[in-house]
């Protein structure tokens, strides 16, 4: 009986299954794919570290130890939001700011943010209210690629004399991610949320080919424009 019992403690030791593996990157990304669902789900006053943790099935301690506040949750879901932004609208990132600005494809600079938009409503509406309200909105990749390409292109022949890019990157990224607000309020579905977007997109096409942009150099966009926007103008 001593035997046994003398025994046991290593018998129970080689029973418990084995501990799992740190893995303190994959903890990361589970902590932030939670709450960027919280903040889709539930938008920025319902975001909590606990809770978010909870959702990650992670101890509150450990995600703690990674984002001790939910001001920091919002940093990183806006610094992911911007990643995938920059992505879906420039392009790769180690190459999307070489290409001469008066060659960027203004059709789909313009699709695609408003694409990207209206599949991702509060996280880019979070995203947006973020970068405004930073002190150093430059620090953020795809708003200053955004706002860098406007400074490059105003100083090229293609552009109307005396454009502000600052305030035409502001007016087009608010009224980017603001639409979606619209336009699910609005609709019953997801392809009539992407009948919306390419609504918008071609307005905001309109408005800078007559704002920022010289009509003669675009005839192929002012054609298409025609051809699109006409008909719903002329009703």
């Amino acid at each position: 009986m001593d035997k046994t019992m003398a025994e046991l403690p290593k018998h129970a030791a080689s029973a418990r299954p084995p501990r799992r593996k740190r893995d303190p990157d994959g903890t990361r990304e589970a902590i932030l794919e939670a709450a960027r669902a919280v903040l889709a789900q539930d938008g920025k006053e319902g975001l909590s570290v606990s809770q978010v943790a909870h959702r990650a099935k992670v101890n509150r301690s450990t995600a703690y130890q990674h984002f001790q506040t939910r001001e920091q949750l919002l940093e990183a879901t806006a610094a992911w939001v911007s990643d995938k932004l920059y992505e879906a609208v420039f392009g790769d990132p180690s190459t999307g700011g070489d290409q001469p600005v008066e060659r960027v494809d203004l059709e789909a600079v313009s699709e695609h943010l408003a694409e990207f938009a209206m599949e991702n409503p509060e996280l880019g509406r979070i995203w947006l209210f973020e970068v405004l309200s930073s002190q150093r909105p430059g620090d953020d990749p795809f708003f200053r690629q955004y706002k860098s390409n406007l400074e490059r292109f105003a100083k090229t022949e293609f552009a109307q004399p005396g454009m502000d890019p600052e305030v035409i990157a502001v007016l087009m990224l608010a009224g980017s991610f603001l639409w979606p607000v619209w336009a699910r309020a609005h609709t019953r579905d997801a392809e009539e949320r992407q009948q919306m977007a390419k609504r918008f997109s071609l307005e905001i096409l309109r408005y800078s080919l007559h704002g920022s942009l010289r009509p003669e150099k675009y005839p192929k966009l002012e054609a298409r424009l025609k051809k699109e926007i006409g008909p719903r103008g002329a009703e």
